[in-house]
């Protein structure tokens, strides 16, 4: 299924059905007075969170929802029905703005939670209502009122707890298979990943954390470069953000830690609170270097870049270091559950390139880890 994450649609509330004028008409009873019913009340229009829902492809094809509108009334004192309230699943995550004025009107980030975006109209008033003592025969009624009419933009923005940042081919989509079970797109080339992805990793029982990958980012992104950073947004909810850097480059490929300066610039260009989140560098490729070139190669890195959150060296082709990355990861996410203003740990994690971090016992309050779908 095509992955889409923002969508326009109209939506329109039901109107209140009008009111009736209608008099009793019996045999022996001449003047049995008004009996006209008032109306039903238009259908509202909702939006509810369905987490089996993953994006907002179905509202390319379908842009006008509707509901249903009220009965009118009817002689006999009999009011008509309310019209039916329209609910339209969403995926978790989206957004809601005014299409005009560009204003949020609200965000569903829970299943089964739900929004009212169009307000169906009230029902009318039938003559019945008017009768009194000097108006024993009225023969006003009122209309309902119409329904809201709105146009609606939808925005989808993943929930996760940590996003992948990174150029093309930096390994981000190879890290999500590695770690989860995930399958995102894997090539030798660039953008292979043309949208975002997510992955759930588990971490021994019933612990568990959710990781974004979203397309590669490139310098002049913010000007339309590439894929842009359309999909920068996706990252907006994490907790935490891995920036991923080919630390055993090509000779005609740039150096790590420009790389890694222009993705900044991008974020900063990109606004938003990008630049504030809490983000650690991660060296993939290391099964490429010896150990003492990859400890030359992080040092200076870190040295270029004046790093002073945790660093760690992985592959993920072979997944050398990812466990100890995703046991990290998942004690921070824990600890900012707890303490949302807790300093990370800026500890160095130096990696042997020789050693795989996948035969080291667990400790016993991390667990063991696998992917789980």
């Amino acid at each position: 299924m095509k992955f889409v994450d923002e969508a326009f649609i109209r939506v329109e509330a039901g109107d209140g059905g009008n009111g009736c004028v209608s008099f009793r008409r019996e045999k022996y009873i001449p003047f049995g007075g008004p009996n006209g019913g008032d109306g039903g009340d238009g259908g509202s229009v909702y939006l509810i969170a369905d987490n089996n829902i993953n994006t907002l492809v179905d509202f390319r094809y379908q842009r006008i929802h509707r509901a249903e509108r009220g009965q009118n009334g009817m002689s006999k004192d009999m009011t008509g029905r309310g019209g039916a309230d329209l609910i339209i699943p969403v995926p978790v995550g989206t957004r809601v703005f005014e299409q005009d004025t560009g204003e949020l009107i609200g965000e569903l980030l829970e299943t089964g939670q739900r929004m009212l975006v169009a307000q169906g109209g009230f029902h009318g008033i039938g003559n019945a209502r008017y009768k009194s003592s000097t108006n024993r025969a009225p023969r006003q009624s009122k209309p309902g009122t119409p329904g809201e009419r709105r146009e609606l933009q939808l925005e989808l923005i993943l929930l996760a707890d940590v996003g992948l940042l990174g150029f093309p081919n930096a390994g981000k989509s190879s890290l999500i298979r590695q770690i989860s079970s995930a399958r995102p797109k894997v090539a030798d080339y660039p953008f292979t990943t043309l949208y975002p992805n997510l992955g759930v990793v588990r971490v021994g029982r019933n612990r568990s954390f959710v990781v974004a990958d979203i397309p590669g980012v490139i310098e002049g992104a913010a000007e339309g470069a590439g894929l842009g950073i359309q999909f920068l947004k996706h990252l907006a909810r994490t907790r935490l953000l891995l920036h991923l850097v080919d630390i055993a480059p090509l000779g005609d490929q740039e150096d790590p830690a420009e790389q890694v300066q222009k993705i900044e610039a991008e974020l900063a260009a990109f606004g938003g609170d990008l630049t504030e989140k809490e983000r650690w560098l991660v060296l993939n490729k290391v099964d490429l270097l010896d150990a003492d070139e990859y400890a030359e190669r992080q040092a200076q890195l870190i040295a270029a870049l004046d790093w002073h959150t945790p660093v760690y060296g992985i592959s993920a082709l072979t997944g050398q270091g990812t466990a100890e990355l995703v046991n990290a990861l998942m004690q921070r996410l824990e600890q900012l559950k707890n303490d949302p203003d807790a300093a990370p740990n800026t500890a160095l994690k130096p990696l042997d390139p020789h050693v795989s971090e996948w035969d080291a016992p667990a400790t016993p309050d991390e667990g063991d880890w696998h992917p789980l779908d």
